[in-house]
């Protein structure tokens, strides 16, 4: 057994977040989704977006959004449609069956739970990550 005290910090946060994403991985596989699909689906809170600004909200490049969204089409969880405006345009909007799925994930708080129900503070650890992310990023 690693005496993960003697870790760095920076290992530390790596394994911890690879451990919650393989058990957020475990609970979107039995919905049929992936971890992409879902940060896909959440980008669509707002409504219909296009595929840059899909890409632009989930942090990968254009063209990795690609496969993540033929996926989820594939599996009935969104529509791509010609924006009636600007036809040049594609919006992709989430279908019924994929607000049920996401619906149904955020109500069983899954995420939350890995998490929570391990630490003492989830709280304080949730502010701290935010602050850490805001600050690599210069906000």
């Amino acid at each position: 057994m690693d005496d993960h005290a003697s870790w760095p910090t920076g290992r530390l946060l790596l394994v911890a977040a690879r451990l919650v994403e393989r058990e957020w991985n475990a609970v979107l596989a039995e919905r049929g989704l992936t971890h992409a699909g879902f940060l896909t689906l959440n980008a669509l809170d707002d409504g219909p977006r296009t595929q840059r600004e899909l890409a632009a909200r989930t942090y990968v490049e254009e063209q990795t959004i690609r496969p993540v969204l033929d996926r989820l089409e594939r599996n009935g969880h969104i529509s791509r449609e010609r924006d009636p405006v600007d036809r040049r345009r594609v919006m992709v909007t989430r279908t019924p069956r994929g607000e049920r799925t996401y619906t149904a994930l955020l109500a069983g708080d899954s995420a939350e739970r890995i998490i929570s129900d391990r630490v003492e503070d989830p709280e304080t650890l949730r502010a701290e990550l935010i602050r850490l992310i805001s600050g690599i990023r210069g906000q």
